[in-house]
C-alpha cells in the first residue's frame, strides 16, 4: 500500500519554473513563471527607488507629493524640481543601469564565462581612455567627452574583437584578449592623467568615478533612443544565443548562423556599454555583478537577458540611494558605491568558480 505525500510550498517563487502554454492556432509557448515574477519584483523595485530618489535632496519631497507631480499634480516648485531637476537623473540611472545589465548578460552568454564582462574586457577603460583624451588634450566640453567616450569605447570592442579572432571568437581567448587590452587601457589613461594640468585632472578624475551627478535630459535621449534599437534587436536574437550556449557546431547544427548572430550581439553589447559609459562615467562591476544575480534568482538555464537588464536598473538606483541617504547626494558617485560591491562579488564569484572546479 502506498501513501501519497502532499506537501504544501511556502517560498513564494518555488514550484514556478517553465510553463508551456498552447495557443489556439496550434502554437506553443514556453512560459517560465519564476523569471516573470522575478522581473516584475525587480520593475516594482526599480519603481519603489525611483520615487524614493526623486524625492531625496537638499529640498526633500514625500513620495506622494512626487507621485502627484509626476501625474501633473504638483505646484510650480516641486514641478521645476521633479521635473527638471531629478527625474532626469533618475532615468539616466535606470537607463545606464538596464543597459550595463544586458551588455554584461551577453557579453558573458557570447563568452561562455562569468567573468565575460565589459569590466573584465576593458571596454569601461576603453570608454575612459577616449574621454581622457578629449578632457587632457583636447579641452572639449561635455558632449565632446561624451563622444570621445563612446568613441574610445567602440574602438575598445573592434580591437579586442580583431585579436580575440582566429577561425571564430572563443569564449576563454575572448577574455584574456580583454584583460591584455586592459591593462594598455589603464595604463595609458595613466599617462594621461600625468599629462594633464590640475583643473584637467581633477576634471578627469571626477569623470573616472561614474556617476549620476549632473545629469539632465541631453543624456536621457540619446540613452533612450538606443535601447529603443538594440533591446528589440538582442531580445529577437536571443533563441539564437541561447542554442549557441550548447555550443557553436549544436547551434549550427539547429541553423543559427553563428559567426552573424555573435557579431550582432557583440556590436550590441559594445554599444550598450560605451554608451551606458559615455552617459554617466565608467560605473563599475554592474555589467559583471547583474546577469550573475539575475540568473540565480531566475534559475533559469540561457542568458536570461529581460531579468538582466531590470536587475541593472533596480541594482544602479539601489547603489545611488545608498550613496545619497548614507554619504550625502554630492559626497559619493554612485560608481565608488558599486565598485565596492562589485568588488566584494568578484571575489566571492572567483572563490566559487574555484572550488567548483572550474578556475
Amino acid at each position: 500500500m502506498s501513501t501519497a505525500v502532499n506537501k504544501t510550498s511556502t517560498h513564494p517563487l518555488e514550484g514556478r519554473g517553465p510553463r508551456a502554454l498552447r495557443t489556439p492556432g496550434g502554437l506553443s509557448l514556453r512560459l517560465d513563471v519564476r523569471a516573470l515574477v522575478v522581473v516584475a519584483l525587480l520593475l516594482v523595485a526599480a519603481l519603489a527607488a525611483s520615487v524614493v530618489l526623486i524625492g531625496t535632496g537638499d529640498f526633500p519631497i514625500p513620495a506622494g507629493d512626487v507621485i502627484r507631480t509626476l501625474l501633473g499634480d504638483g505646484n510650480p516648485g516641486q514641478e521645476f524640481i521633479v521635473r527638471e531637476l531629478r527625474l532626469p537623473r533618475v532615468l539616466v540611472g535606470l537607463l545606464v543601469g538596464a543597459a550595463l545589465g544586458l551588455g554584461g548578460a551577453l557579453f558573458q552568454a557570447v563568452s561562455r564565462n562569468p567573468l565575460g564582462s565589459p569590466d573584465v574586457l576593458g571596454l569601461g577603460q576603453g570608454s575612459t581612455a577616449g574621454a581622457l583624451v578629449v578632457i587632457v588634450l583636447v579641452g572639449g566640453n561635455t558632449a565632446q567627452v561624451t563622444l570621445g567616450a563612446l568613441a574610445g569605447g567602440l574602438l575598445t570592442g573592434l580591437a579586442i574583437y580583431l585579436l580575440a579572432w582566429k577561425q571564430g571568437v572563443h569564449g576563454y581567448r575572448l577574455v584574456l584578449v580583454g584583460i591584455g587590452v586592459s591593462a594598455v587601457a589603464t595604463a595609458v589613461n595613466g599617462y594621461l592623467i600625468t599629462k594633464a594640468d590640475l583643473v584637467d585632472a581633477a576634471r578627469a578624475i571626477v569623470w573616472m568615478t561614474g556617476s549620476l551627478n549632473g545629469r539632465g535630459w541631453e543624456q536621457v535621449w540619446p540613452l533612450l533612443a538606443l535601447c529603443a534599437v538594440l533591446v528589440p534587436l538582442v531580445l529577437a536574437n536571443a533563441r539564437g544565443l541561447r542554442m549557441m550556449e550548447m555550443g557553436d557546431d549544436m547551434a549550427g547544427a539547429l541553423g543559427v548562423r553563428v559567426e552573424r548572430v555573435r557579431m550582432l550581439l557583440m556590436v550590441a553589447a559594445v554599444l550598450l556599454t560605451a554608451t551606458a559609459t559615455a552617459a554617466a562615467g565608467p560605473v563599475g562591476f554592474v555589467a559583471l555583478t547583474a546577469p550573475q544575480l539575475a540568473r540565480r534568482l531566475t534559475r533559469s538555464p540561457g542568458p536570461n537577458l529581460v531579468p538582466s537588464l531590470c536587475m541593472g536598473a533596480t541594482l544602479l538606483l539601489a547603489a545611488d540611494l545608498a550613496s545619497q541617504r548614507l554619504f550625502g547626494a554630492d559626497q559619493l558617485p554612485v560608481g565608488v558605491v558599486t565598485g565596492v560591491l562589485g568588488g566584494v562579488y568578484l571575489l566571492w564569484l572567483l572563490v566559487t568558480e574555484r572550488k567548483a572546479g572550474r578556475m
